[in-house]
């Protein structure tokens, strides 16, 4: 038994029959002895409907995996260059392609028996755009394993750093027309300058603090919005049931009835019969006598 085999085959699975799947693959790995498989696969988690829609993407579209992992290439090399032109040329597909394929994900889901709504679709859109921005990312992407939505970064990190390297070292013919270096700051600005970066970093640590409590939250809300979507769907089978149920007691009962009918019916009869059968046996006794009678007088 191989993990990546047993890792593809669960994922391609629909979420209602992850768990069971799952379940049955350890306890293979057990009885063939492979405590560590076991344990691998055991702690591979039941994909969310958006991380399934993502999944089922890959697997049904595989030649629309390499266009989006080079277009993210792309992407980040021009973020890193500062090549405006290419970025918004890139930004363009980017947005063209995105649509696309979460419009495809959305269909390929309601053809597999699990529409997505508005909010699913997001989280396949932010997946999408994580593949972009992160190779990692890209990477997990393109396995079809994922079993929860990725979240995308605010801009590229990358082409962030490559900016900011550019700005840090001055063009030489920009220094040689810089008639004198600025004058050393005083001081109070020096004072000012440093409460100011503290403040930012302050201000970064805090948005860095609300982006985490962000995508925690995202991922609870997510998370709950799959087990209401999977209690609903527990609801409506059991619904279903009750009706089978239901229908099949009224036709069993409606069977009883005419068993009893006929069980009345064929008590009446054999009473009927026993009557007839008691007053023939009378007759007979009668014709017997006055048989026996008629004979008795010829003989003498």
């Amino acid at each position: 038994m191989d993990f990546d085999a047993v890792a593809d085959e669960l994922y391609a699975l629909r979420p209602e029959e992850f768990t069971a799947a799952r379940s049955s693959a350890v306890a293979a790995a057990r009885t063939a002895g492979d405590r560590e498989l076991a344990e691998r696969i055991g702690a591979l988690r039941k994909p969310s409907l958006a991380a399934w829609a993502g999944n089922l993407l890959v697997r049904s579209r595989p030649g629309d995996v390499e266009p989006l992992l080079r277009l993210g290439e792309g992407l980040r090399q021009a973020h890193q260059s500062l090549d405006r032109t290419q970025l918004r040329e890139l930004s363009r597909q980017q947005h063209a392609l995105i649509r696309a394929l979460s419009a495809q994900a959305r269909q390929l889901a309601a053809e597999a028996g699990h529409p997505i709504g508005e909010g699913v679709q997001r989280e396949v859109e932010n997946t999408l755009h994580a593949v972009l921005a992160d190779p990692e990312a890209a990477e997990a992407w393109a396995s079809g394993r994922l079993a929860k939505p990725l979240s995308a970064a605010v801009g590229f990190p990358a082409a962030a750093a490559g900016a900011v390297g550019e700005r840090a070292v001055p063009d030489r013919a920009t220094t040689q027309r810089r008639p004198s270096a600025a004058p050393a700051p005083s001081r109070p600005d020096r004072k000012a300058g440093e409460q100011q970066r503290r403040r930012l970093a302050q201000a970064r640590r805090e948005a860095e603090a609300a982006d985490r409590e962000l995508r925690a939250l995202k991922d609870e809300a997510a998370a709950a919005g799959q087990a209401a979507q999977e209690a609903q769907q527990q609801v409506d089978r059991l619904q279903r049931r009750v009706g089978e149920l239901t229908a099949e007691l009224a036709r069993t009962r409606e069977e009883h009835q005419q068993a009893r009918f006929a069980e009345r019916s064929a008590r009446e009869r054999a009473r009927t019969a026993d009557r007839r059968v008691r007053e023939a046996d009378r007759r007979a006794a009668t014709a017997t006598a006055q048989l026996e009678r008629l004979s008795s007088s010829a003989d003498r």
